[in-house]
């Protein structure tokens, strides 16, 4: 017995290394038998980091699984392939990820994956402003083209840094009919780089634009009249002096009859709302439809202001100004009427307490004398006239009262 269990133990590290070997084998075996092949596309799910733009993965092309005999074979949706993104660095680059398969039904067993990683790209997401441009390429013969228009004239461009600084333009595509009818209708925009070239893969916010372009069949020039268009009302106590435009004229061209049809160009709105001060503003021209300016030589407006301005009448009593001791002064009238000019507001506070005119009689000796009106009136208000513009003053001298003669009493 002694023996035999010598013989059992005698290198038994080597012997239990083959047991394990052969279970292995044939374990692989057995899986190697059973195991089957599942042929692609399984597209690769993925979260992109926040503010950077990954390049299409592409699909996993087949996965090798194991399933046990009565298991349900596998079909489209059983596998779910993707790759975990979180751990990437957060800068422009290509890495190597490795690829996720899992089954959904926990019978079947994935064993390997066809490709086992991927190279994911990486570059940072950015937006960017650019200009929509029409483009209509050669117009027909014997037609012009006249007023062109992007609404909106800008959109913003998404997408990876690497193509979207590339961007400098979102290009409207249209055809000119030989026909010569107008351009109305929405248009999907193509970024495009110095080129010309469509640049993508990008979004475009928003997708598409509304051009319009004006088909000129018999064109023709007028120069016109700039009138400026002028809204609100200015502060309190002032008016509209002036307005000026500059320039006076604009040369605008367009199909013959609408052409005919206009005096005169309107400008955009300017308003003067609580302004007191002379002030220019840039403004652009109101036109229709149908007409355009031949050239873009700036438009400005310039307004100036006056204070407002009115006169009332006032009836009041005299003041004397001047007046000198032992003297005394009768005006031939007691009251006067006074023209009083200046702003609305200053004109009402002084009804509220009432003017006074007054008579300077200093120096006067006695006599009768022509006196100038005049009137102490607040700063901003004006004397207009008086009536009657001088009152007659006699000045005469004040009695001075007898002195009787005193008795002296006798010694």
């Amino acid at each position: 017995m002694t023996r035999l269990l010598r013989v059992v133990v005698h290198n038994w590290p080597l012997k239990l290394a083959a047991v394990g070997l052969a279970t292995v084998l044939y374990g692989g075996l057995v899986l190697s038998q059973d195991s089957q092949t599942f042929p692609g596309p399984i597209p690769i799910q993925y979260t992109s980091p926040d503010g950077m733009w990954v390049d299409p993965l592409p699909p996993v092309t087949s996965v090798r699984y194991f399933a046990p005999a009565g298991a349900d074979r596998p079909g489209q949706g059983t596998f779910r392939a993707s790759v975990d993104l979180s751990g990437l660095p957060d800068r422009a680059g290509l890495y190597d990820v490795r690829v996720e398969v899992t089954s959904i039904n926990p019978q079947i067993q994935v064993l390997g994956v066809t490709p086992s990683s991927v190279q994911v790209r990486l570059d940072p997401l950015i937006t960017k402003i650019v200009p929509v441009t029409i483009d209509y390429g050669q117009p027909p013969p014997n037609v012009e083209i006249g007023i062109q228009r992007a609404d909106p004239s800008t959109v913003t461009v998404t997408g990876q840094q690497s193509i979207v600084e590339q961007v400098v333009a979102a290009r409207a595509d249209v055809v000119i009919q030989p026909s010569g009818l107008n351009i109305d209708q929405d248009v999907t925009l193509v970024p495009v780089d110095e080129l010309g070239n469509a640049r993508s893969p990008l979004g475009t916010s928003p997708t598409t634009a509304r051009i319009r372009i004006q088909v000129l069949s018999e064109p023709e020039t007028r120069t016109l009249p700039i009138n400026p268009v002028i809204t609100g009302t200015p502060a309190a106590g002032f008016e509209l002096a002036s307005v000026a435009v500059t320039p006076t004229t604009a040369l605008v061209e367009g199909d013959a009859d609408p052409l005919a049809a206009l005096a005169g160009l309107d400008t955009l709105p300017v308003s003067i709302s609580g302004l007191s001060e002379t002030e220019t503003f840039a403004t652009d021209l109101t036109l229709p439809e149908d007409i355009a300016r031949v050239t873009d030589e700036p438009i400005s407006v310039t307004v100036t202001f006056r204070s407002v301005t009115e006169s009332r009448s006032f009836t009041t009593g005299l003041a004397l100004a001047g007046e000198g001791s032992g003297l005394i002064y009768a005006p031939a009238v007691d009251r006067v009427l006074l023209v009083i000019g200046g702003s609305p507001p200053d004109l009402d506070a002084l009804a509220a307490r009432g003017p006074v005119a007054t008579l300077d009689v200093t120096g006067l000796e006695p006599g009768t004398y022509d006196v100038a009106v005049a009137a102490d009136l607040p700063s901003g208000l004006t004397l207009v006239t008086a009536s009657p513009q001088t009152v007659p003053v006699t000045v005469v001298a004040a009695a001075v009262p007898s002195v009787s003669p005193t008795s002296s009493a006798a010694p």
